[in-house]
């Protein structure tokens, strides 16, 4: 059987494992002390909040933010800054082109803009260049008679490009959140620290900043945060960059605990009612402006377009837009970015096609190696998201660049396996790479693919039940505990994300008393529930099709007609799901939206 055919089965068998995370503490105390629902208490201990850490996740005010110079070398790169802005000394921001960077970019140029600097900036091309700040850029700057170099959601791994601004004898301050480039001596690490007059990064080894996965944009907003409070400008004015905080915060998927779920909290309300004209014609080029938006618009609608004018052309483009001041030129510029994202979309969904037909050819991997000859290298990362979600495992995707002989990949991980790590024992087959635990980027020659996926396959030791997707449930919560206030104050832990997942309940043994097949396109499946203790429910279920060939196929055609007639039947499921509240004509009811199903006779989950 081909890779392709045994994982496309797999997944037509919805293979998943379900687990009840088993957290202990006392919830009814937490109840009381916090005056929330017992299940609310279980939800937040479940995410790994300690219990000092409950007042400020349920009130993420911008009172609840860190000092920024409890961060190393803050007070060093505050120095260098504002030395630069009395001696007149020009800056130059060096960006990544993804929207972090381009998040990252405009706070600091704002901010640096504010207290005086001679400042401005340069982003990568992503085909042209690559990630990162490079020699050219170095030697542009020196010059165009640059002082400091101030890099941004990038540089922590430049170790030669930043050599060569000291060998310059330029100033050279860095702010990114990657991990810090290592290698193994004696099988302990020792970390490699790029040279730099600064260096901010909440995830270096001798950082004792209180949260390290700030994301790009905040590690800048924290240094802006600083500089202003050197330059006595008042904290209010910080406000401005509360949405860039957010959609970067969001888009970079990093986890929405501690400052980040301040920042986009705070972010979102500023963003549903910004006077910034790049963000409003932005908002507007993607039909939103009468639409409340939260994390799905920013992170599926407007992210997106941001990255697609660094993927397709320049993120300077996005740049643009939110430095523009005329706002018929803003409309002009949302909607030309609006369109690279609607190509980048065609060209993705081609990519895919492309991948799938690949993987029909391809031996039995753990970790899927895929080589697509004919696409954008500027959607390999996009591609290998898509296959890791369809197939559960780590996906690297690579493509031909510009220079001869040389491949370039992007690669999504699953949670057992740290991508960043793998790339580093393969290091020698490498030409660049960096990147995290989820996500990594690196070039290669292309006579040494074959040798890559071979090592990276013996190397991984994942047993095969890692590549079976879990369904983490909160708690086992009978439908008729749920009520309109609990689902309430479930919702006011919104917004949900890496890190603070939507929660999932689950009940075993719930009779289906009928389903009925809804929507233009006949795809929603709405099911009523009732529980041993007599409670009833409404279910929504949106993949009609699926549910009933399930049904059929478990529990028979004749008791699927009596289903859908709602005839007394033998159709008993295990089931789980998210509470919501469904408003329709003024009335408000308990819908119970089905994320997951089993047959309960088969099924013993709980």
């Amino acid at each position: 059987m081909s890779l392709y055919a045994y994982y496309q089965e797999k997944t037509d068998m919805v293979e998943q494992n379900w687990v009840i995370r088993t957290k202990r503490a006392d919830f009814n105390a937490l109840s009381e002390q916090f005056h929330i629902d017992p299940v609310t208490a279980r939800i937040l201990v479940n995410r790994g909040l300690e219990e000092n850490q409950f007042e400020n996740f349920l009130h993420p005010g911008l009172d609840t933010l860190h000092d920024p110079f409890l961060m190393e070398d803050m007070n060093q790169a505050v120095r260098i800054i504002i030395h630069d802005v009395e001696e007149g000394q020009k800056i130059r921001i060096v960006s990544d082109y993804d929207v972090d960077g381009v998040m990252s970019n405009y706070i600091l140029y704002k901010g640096l803009k504010r207290i005086g600097a001679d400042v401005d900036y340069v982003i990568p091309h992503r085909v042209k260049e690559g990630y990162g700040i490079n020699d050219e850029i170095i030697m542009n700057a020196k010059e165009e008679g640059i002082h400091t170099i101030l890099t941004c959601d990038n540089g922590i791994s430049a170790n030669a490009a930043l050599a060569k601004a000291k060998e310059l004898e330029m100033t050279v301050v860095i702010s990114d959140h990657h991990q810090v480039p290592f290698i193994l001596e004696e099988e302990k690490k020792q970390y490699i620290l790029p040279p730099a007059d600064a260096i901010l990064n909440p995830k270096k080894q001798t950082c004792k900043y209180p949260f390290d996965d700030l994301c790009g944009a905040g590690v800048a907003y924290k240094l802006v945060e600083a500089l202003y409070e050197k330059r006595d400008i008042p904290k209010e004015e910080l406000g401005q960059f509360l949405e860039f905080v957010a959609i970067a915060t969001i888009c970079d998927v990093v986890s929405l605990k501690d400052e980040n779920r301040a920042f986009v909290v705070n972010g979102l309300k500023r963003l549903n009612h910004t006077d910034h004209l790049g963000l409003r014609a932005l908002i507007s080029a993607n039909a939103l402006s009468d639409v409340v938006i939260d994390t799905y618009h920013v992170g599926f609608k407007l992210g997106p377009c941001i990255n697609a004018s660094g993927r397709l052309e320049s993120a300077v483009a996005s740049m643009e837009l939110l430095l523009e001041e005329d706002i018929e030129t803003a409309i002009e510029r949302a909607q030309k970015i609006c369109d690279m994202n609607k190509e980048r979309k065609e060209m993705t969904l081609h990519g895919v096609e492309q991948a799938e037909k690949f993987l029909q050819n391809a031996e039995s991997m753990k970790i899927f190696v895929i080589y697509l000859p004919d696409c954008h290298e500027s959607l390999a990362g996009i591609i290998a998201g898509r296959i890791r979600e369809n197939y559960h495992h780590p996906v690297f995707v690579l493509v031909d660049s510009d220079e001869e002989g040389v491949l370039k990949g992007s690669g999504r991980s699953i949670e057992e396996y740290h991508m960043f790590q793998a790339l580093q024992d393969c290091s020698s087959l490498l030409l660049k790479f960096g990147g995290h635990a989820m996500a990594a980027g690196f070039s290669m020659r292309k006579e040494c693919l074959e040798e890559f996926t071979e090592k990276l396959n013996e190397m991984c030791t994942l047993p095969e039940e890692a590549f079976i997707p879990k369904i983490r449930i909160d708690a086992a919560m009978p439908i008729s505990y749920v009520s309109e206030e609990l689902i309430e104050e479930i919702n006011s832990l919104a917004p949900f994300g890496k890190g603070n997942e939507k929660p999932v309940f689950a009940q075993k043994d719930l009779n289906v008393l009928s389903a009925k097949i809804m929507g233009k396109d006949r795809n929603v499946v709405k099911i009523m529930l009732e529980s041993k203790d007599g409670a009833v429910g409404e279910g929504i279920y949106f993949n009609a099709q699926e549910f009933s060939d399930n049904i059929t196929e478990w529990f028979g055609q004749e008791e699927y007609d009596k289903l859908i007639h709602g005839w007394l039947n033998n159709v008993v499921l295990n089931v789980v799901y998210y509470p919501a509240i469904n408003e329709f004509n003024g009335t408000r009811t308990i819908q119970f939206q089905i994320k997951r199903y089993a047959m309960a006779a088969v099924r013993e989950m709980l």
